[in-house]
C-alpha cells in the first residue's frame, strides 16, 4: 500500500500513541491471547486509554465520538495495533450494538447508551443463540409479553460471551408468534442486574470460562428499551450481523501471525519438514494478500455508509477459514510439545477453572499457546452464523439458487 505524506504522519502518530500508552502488562495481554478476546481487565484498561485519546470507536460517526478517518487510516490503525501487541476492545458493544443503536435508536437511546458504551461504564454481551436456535436464529423462543410499560421476558440464551462480566445485553426476543418465524421478533436492550437473571458458566475446550448460558425468569424490561419497532427486530439483527460478519478486518492479524510463525519455523533445523511448513506459510500469505484487498473494498463501502450485504458473508467465510488454517500451521510447527495442555501460561479471555496462571511451560511459550489458539479458532466458523449458512446466503443472493 502506497501511503501519502498525510497517511505516513498518521501512522507515526499511531505508533507514538501505542509506544507511550501500552504498558508491559497490556502488551503481554495482547501477545498471549488465546482467542479473539483479551481478558476483561486488560480490555477495559486499554479502552480507557483509547477513549481518552478519542479512538475508542473510530468507525462511529464523528458526532457520536468516532473518527473522521479514511479507509487507509482505519487499515493503518488496525495493522499497527496488532503489530504493537495491543489487546482489542470487546466487539459486542462498540462494534456491534453501538452501530445498531446509531442506526435504529431514538435520540434518547443514543444519548444514554453511546457515551456509556464509549467510556466502558456499560459492558455488553450478545443474547442471540438459544439451545434450539443457533444458526437458525429465527427459531428463537425466548418470549417477551407486554405488561403496561414493560415487557416480561422468559427464556434462555446460550454461548453468550462474557455474560459473566457484562452489565448490559442486547437480545432478540419473541413478542408475537406468526407463521413466518422471522416476524414477531423484537430487539431489546436489557440491564443484566435486573431481577430474575441467572448466568451459568460454560468452560471451553481450551479451559477458559468465556461462554455462558443465561436464564431469564419473568425479567421486567421497559418498553423504552426496544431498539427499532416492536416485532421488527429481525431487520435490526440483520443490520448488526453485517458488522459482526464483515465489519472487521481479518488480514492485519493474520499477517502478523504469519510473520511470527515464519520466524519460529526459520529457527527450526533445516530439512523436508521445515521446507513443507515454509511452502504452506507462503500459500497462506498469498491468500492473506487477496483477503486484504477484498477487505479494503468492503471497508470503503462501510465508511461511506453503504451496507455490505452478502459480501459480509463472504468475508466471514474467507477470514475465519484462513485463521483456522494458520492455527493448524502453528500446531504442526509446534510439534509434539503442542500435545501438552498448558492454559496457565497464556492470558486467556476469561478465568481458567482449576488452573493457575504461570510463566513456566514445556517448550517455548508459542508452542504452549498453539493448541489453545487451535481449539478456540474451531468456533470461528460457527459463531455469527455457521459458514455453511453463509454459503447459503451467498448462493441465494448472488447466484439466485
Amino acid at each position: 500500500m502506497q501511503l501519502s505524506a498525510q497517511d505516513e504522519a498518521f501512522r507515526e502518530e499511531v505508533r507514538a500513541f501505542f509506544a507511550g500508552e501500552l504498558t508491559p502488562e497490556l502488551r503481554r495481554a495482547g501477545k498471549l491471547m488465546t482467542s479473539v478476546y483479551a481478558d476483561h481487565a486488560s480490555q477495559m484498561a486499554w479502552q480507557e486509554k483509547l477513549h481518552a485519546k478519542g479512538w475508542a470507536a473510530p468507525a462511529w460517526p464523528v458526532e457520536h465520538g468516532g473518527c473522521d478517518w479514511s479507509v487507509v487510516q482505519h487499515h493503518i490503525f488496525a495493522s499497527e495495533r496488532v503489530r504493537a501487541g495491543a489487546p482489542p476492545v470487546s466487539p459486542m458493544g462498540i462494534k456491534m450494538c453501538g452501530p445498531a443503536i446509531i442506526g435504529f435508536g431514538t435520540d434518547e437511546q443514543k444519548a444514554f447508551f453511546l457515551p456509556r458504551m464509549l467510556n466502558g461504564e456499560h459492558f455488553w454481551c450478545q443474547g442471540y443463540s438459544e439451545p434450539g436456535a443457533g444458526s437458525d436464529l429465527a427459531a428463537l423462543q425466548m418470549k417477551a409479553v407486554r405488561d403496561g410499560d414493560d415487557l416480561i421476558c422468559t427464556g434462555t440464551k446460550i454461548w453468550t460471551t462474557h455474560a459473566n462480566v457484562a452489565n448490559w445485553i442486547f437480545c432478540l426476543v419473541r413478542t408475537t408468534k406468526t407463521d413466518r418465524k422471522q416476524q414477531g421478533i423484537t430487539f431489546l436492550l436489557i440491564d443484566m442486574t435486573s431481577p430474575g437473571i441467572e448466568v451459568r458458566p460454560i468452560v471451553m475446550a481450551s479451559g477458559e470460562h468465556i461462554q455462558n448460558q443465561i436464564f431469564f425468569d419473568n425479567v421486567r424490561v421497559p418498553v423504552a428499551n426496544i431498539l427499532g419497532d416492536i416485532d421488527n427486530g429481525w431487520t435490526v439483527a440483520k443490520y448488526l450481523l453485517e458488522f459482526e460478519r464483515g465489519g472487521s478486518a481479518y488480514a492485519p492479524e493474520i499477517e502478523v501471525a504469519l510473520d511470527e510463525l515464519a520466524q519460529q519455523v526459520a529457527a527450526q533445523p533445516a530439512g523436508p519438514a521445515r521446507a513443507l511448513l515454509e511452502v504452506r506459510i507462503a500459500e497462506a500469505r498469498i491468500r492473506c494478500d487477496i483477503l486484504a484487498r477484498l477487505e479494503s473494498d468492503i471497508l470503503s463501502r462501510l465508511s461511506a455508509g453503504a451496507p455490505t450485504g452478502a459480501d459480509a458473508s463472504m468475508m466471514k467465510i474467507l477470514g475465519t477459514e484462513l485463521n483456522q488454517r494458520v492455527t493448524e500451521l502453528a500446531l504442526d510447527a509446534a510439534g509434539p510439545l503442542a500435545r501438552a495442555f498448558q492454559p496457565g501460561v497464556a492470558m486467556p479471555g476469561g478465568p481458567i477453572p482449576g488452573h493457575i496462571l504461570d510463566d513456566y511451560c514445556s517448550g517455548e511459550v508459542w508452542q504452549a499457546i498453539a493448541p489453545l489458539h487451535y481449539l478456540n479458532e474451531r468456533a470461528s466458523s460457527i459463531y455469527a452464523g455457521t459458514n455453511e449458512i453463509q454459503r447459503g446466503i451467498l448462493a441465494k443472493a448472488e447466484l439466485g439458487i
